[in-house]
């Protein structure tokens, strides 16, 4: 992005931040988290904060990201001094388990790529053993068959409870039905609280990890407009074993083309589990995680004003997505390439799509160009969005089989503007 670009986009996010004032009083108020994070941000932002509250409000912050130690340099003409981390990562020993893991399947990636198969299912088998997620074992068992054609890999993964790439691509090789997954609807359409809330988010989850009985607190939430909150409480208190697909806001969705209507419903599903007042570490906002500087620029080409805090209603968020995939798919004509654009930006899909040696003819294509992308957070999120698309295309009442999008995936002319 130019220069000038970046000092624009700065401007304008300077000029929403001043759209809402906040006081130290309202901050201190507010319980440690990420949410909070995201206000004391704004607060930091606006003049009217003076030197002294930025230094007793920042002591509060739960996690400091670049935003947040940029705004407290600019208030203070100091960095922050550093805080102790409030958010728990996995055991040493799990986190080595996983690393290893992961280690000894881009090993199989690049022996395959040197034709050294017999060596590359060893180190395939050597991951399958060390993953302990679903989604990770399935992924080596799908690479598995790929390699040796071995049926019983196919049986394994239709097994799975997990509806992923892989365990659809099962299904289509067995031409056997997808996994199954959970929809629920209710004829309440509110819900008692605000759902536009982040603070109140932010009370909910901290409810989560005080209470026992997960299943009578999704019970509160059971309502057509806060049903995200309540698959999310479900989906915890099941452990995972279960897939939520929920299709809230059919009263905004239902005016938009199927094929779109899936495309918000994977991305909102895979960003925020339809959560609408849902905050990010990095303050993306909302259902569809909006950046602020994406709100911005969607904001002045519809020529609007908007405070941030309004994409925390699902119909502002669903609109603005809208709008940006509208542009989105003018470059990029299949769902796994809008995801990676979506989620890491249209240069970076564009530079990664014009490499020859990605979504070309090949052995193992297209999905050794779908696991090599060095950049795992776009990588996983384009597949784990690819996933949601085509079950919610089938909802919506669109049969659709993965396989066929994944075929084409090395036909420049059906997929994206960038390789014909």
């Amino acid at each position: 992005m130019h220069t000038k670009m970046i000092l624009f986009m700065l401007l304008l996010g300077t000029a929403a931040l001043l759209a809402k004032t906040l006081s130290y009083a309202t901050l201190h108020q507010m319980p440690t988290s990420i949410e909070k994070d995201y206000y004391i941000w704004r607060f930091l932002s606006q003049p009217t904060t003076t030197p002294t509250e930025a230094r007793r409000i920042i002591k509060e912050a739960s996690h400091l990201n670049k935003k947040l130690k940029t705004a407290y340099k600019q208030k203070t003409g100091t960095l922050p001094p550093p805080i102790k981390s409030k958010y728990t990562t996995a055991p040493n020993h799990i986190w080595k388990q996983r690393s290893r893991a992961h280690k000894d399947f881009k090993s199989a990636l690049k022996l395959l790529r040197e034709g050294k198969t017999k060596e590359a299912v060893s180190y395939l088998n050597a991951a399958r053993k060390n993953y302990k997620r679903r989604y990770d074992i399935d992924k080596t068992l799908f690479w598995l068959y790929l390699v040796t054609k071995k049926r019983v890999y196919l049986d394994q993964l239709h097994r799975s409870h997990d509806p992923n790439i892989y365990t659809l691509m099962a299904a289509d090789a067995l031409r056997s039905s997808y996994p199954p997954t959970l929809t629920y609807r209710f004829r309440k359409k509110k819900s008692d609280i605000n759902i536009k809330d982040p603070i109140t988010w932010a009370n909910i989850k901290k409810k989560l990890n005080r209470t026992d009985d997960l299943e009578a607190l999704a019970r509160k939430y059971e309502a057509q407009e806060s049903i995200g909150i309540h698959t999310y409480i479900k989906a915890k208190a099941c452990k995972y074993t279960k897939a939520f697909f929920p299709m809230p806001y059919r009263d905004i969705m239902s005016k938009l083309p199927k094929n779109r209507q899936a495309l918000i419903y994977a991305i909102a599903r895979q960003e925020s589990h339809f959560v609408p007042a849902s905050v990010s570490r990095s303050f993306a906002l909302g259902m569809m995680q909006f950046m602020p500087f994406l709100i911005d620029h969607v904001a002045k080409e519809k020529g609007e004003k908007i405070d941030y805090d309004e994409i925390f209603d699902p119909k502002k968020a669903i609109e603005y997505a809208n709008y940006h995939l509208d542009y989105l798919s003018k470059y990029l004509y299949h769902p796994l390439f809008i995801a990676y654009a979506y989620n890491a930006g249209i240069g970076f899909t564009k530079r990664y799509l014009k490499n020859p040696k990605h979504f070309r003819n090949g052995p193992y294509e297209p999905y050794m160009s779908i696991e090599s992308m060095k950049n795992a957070q776009a990588r996983e999120y384009g597949k784990k969005v690819l996933a949601n698309y085509v079950i919610y295309m089938n909802k919506l009442g669109l049969h659709t089989r993965i396989f066929p999008l994944m075929k084409i995936l090395t036909t420049p002319e059906k997929t994206d503007a960038f390789r014909n």
